[in-house]
């Protein structure tokens, strides 16, 4: 079977360090052309430090390029520090970068990669899409070279950086706004599903007892990563959102998900970043979003266990 051929846009970032290393883990599927980063997590000189760390514990030689540093429209939302520590990776150590710096942007990797590929590309954003918004902006030739995003972003129920909006739509909705409007298929791994994908202490133990250094690092990243979510969130568990976008491409029959036409609120007082999901089909409009909802989360973390043991 040919494979997946996949871009990952991320601002590691814990779960965005997981995310790699899941679809790292899955080289059977997925054909990884390049990653991308931008900033969210931390600036962007700290996701993309990151990314290439996390891609020389991995041993994954794929082109790494700096995307962009601020919104489309607005400054950065920052306050990230108290999730994701003063790096954006705070916790286990990991190896400095492998190799060179690629010299290209994120916008001229993206352009390259889309413009020499024969197959469309899958395109992971688990992070602020701007690096998204900016390519279909300038580059609208380039979406007949894009199969579908998978992204990590939004929700239907629940917020959580606002009342009504989620962290990686917020943080630029005009740019989000151009992806979802886009025409190109999209699958949400927003709040509603990724809350329900979690690891408990015990989940995180049986990880971390597969031994090899890349279970070993994940389930370091969790420990860290964890502490918002037990005593801020008061979850049950430590909530792996990104990964989900990366998982549903691995095995969408543990996923559910219903499409519904979405729109991104880039007016609203209070409900700024808002994906606003017509659930019931009250507005008649096209369907341009599979909303994910639920996981069978013993599942996921089956697959996430199994799939980390694969890595060195």
């Amino acid at each position: 079977m040919a494979k997946i051929p996949l871009i990952i846009d991320c601002d590691p970032g814990h779960d965005d360090a997981i995310a790699l290393m899941l679809a790292a883990s899955a080289s059977d599927l997925f054909d990884i052309k390049a990653v991308t980063t931008v900033g969210g997590a931390q600036s962007v000189d700290k996701t993309y430090y990151n990314a290439r760390r996390v891609l020389a514990a991995i041993g994954l030689d794929v082109p790494v390029a700096r995307g962009a540093a601020q919104p489309m429209v607005r400054k950065a939302l920052g306050g990230t520090e108290i999730v994701h520590g003063q790096s954006g990776l705070d916790g286990p150590a990991l190896p400095e970068p492998e190799g060179e710096p690629c010299p290209l942007t994120a916008f001229e990797l993206l352009c390259q990669v889309l413009e020499e590929v024969e197959e469309p590309v899958t395109i992971c954003p688990t992070g602020p899409m701007t690096n998204m918004g900016i390519l279909l902006a300038v580059r609208p030739d380039l979406k007949k070279k894009i199969k579908q995003f998978s992204i990590m972003g939004g929700g239907f129920y629940m917020g959580n950086w606002t009342a009504a909006a989620e962290f990686n739509i917020l943080a630029d909705p005009e740019a989000a706004k151009i992806l979802f409007d886009s025409g190109i298929p999209i699958i949400m791994s927003g709040l509603d599903v990724t809350h329900k994908a979690y690891v408990t202490r015990e989940e995180n133990e049986v990880l971390r007892q597969n031994g090899n250094r890349c279970s070993v690092l994940a389930a370091e990243l969790i420990d860290y990563f964890s502490r918002y979510h037990y005593e801020v969130e008061k979850l049950p568990g430590c909530t792996l959102h990104d990964p989900c976008a990366v998982a549903y491409l691995l095995a969408p029959e543990i996923f559910s998900g219903k499409p519904c036409h979405v729109e991104i609120d880039v007016d609203g007082t209070y409900t700024l970043g808002k994906t606003v999901v017509d659930w019931f089909g009250h507005t008649g409009k096209e369907k341009n979003v599979l909303v994910l909802y639920d996981v069978n989360r013993p599942a996921f973390v089956k697959l996430l266990t199994e799939q980390l043991a694969r890595l060195r």
